[in-house]
């Protein structure tokens, strides 16, 4: 979901761990040289869906954290191909959090319903993310604590 963290803990995860980092939203933008938003716009959900999966389907896991689109979730080809190549870990982030960090989803290429609130989207997709996850570690307190809790717990224990 965006405003979990994914892209900020990936970024340290990877860095302590010596891993690379790819960010997918980061990898469609700059084929496309343009925001999710634009494209979006441009292409519509279904053709923005498929480049997002495309994206993740070329992705080779080898001592690599992957920060996804919060709406790849939605695509279940592409999660299982990421449940198959690698561990999945849910950051899981109230509703109000995430309503704090981000004002405005509708400039982040947020896919929804048009009759879905952003809120009911958060709790769609909760349901998916506990469900594709192997690990679930919150992010409610500080960035460094919710990496300590992945080193320790999941990539450790």
């Amino acid at each position: 979901m965006a405003g979990a963290g994914k892209t900020s803990v990936g970024k340290l995860l990877s860095s302590r761990l010596n891993f690379s980092f790819i960010d997918s939203d980061k990898v469609i933008e700059k084929h496309y040289g343009k925001s999710l938003q634009k494209i979006l716009e441009k292409e519509g959900k279904h053709i923005f869906q498929k480049i997002e999966q495309d994206t993740i389907l070329s992705t080779k896991f080898n001592k690599t954290i992957l920060s996804t689109g919060g709406s790849v979730i939605l695509l279940p080809v592409a999660m299982e191909y990421i449940k198959q190549n690698s561990k999945i870990i849910y950051i899981e982030v109230p509703y109000e959090k995430i309503s704090e960090r981000v004002n405005d989803f509708s400039q982040r290429g947020f896919i929804k319903r048009t009759d879905q609130s952003t809120k009911e989207a958060y709790l769609e997709r909760m349901v998916l993310y506990q469900k594709y996850a192997d690990h679930i570690v919150s992010n409610n307190d500080s960035m460094d604590e919710c990496v300590n809790v992945i080193l320790e717990n999941v990539l450790e224990g």
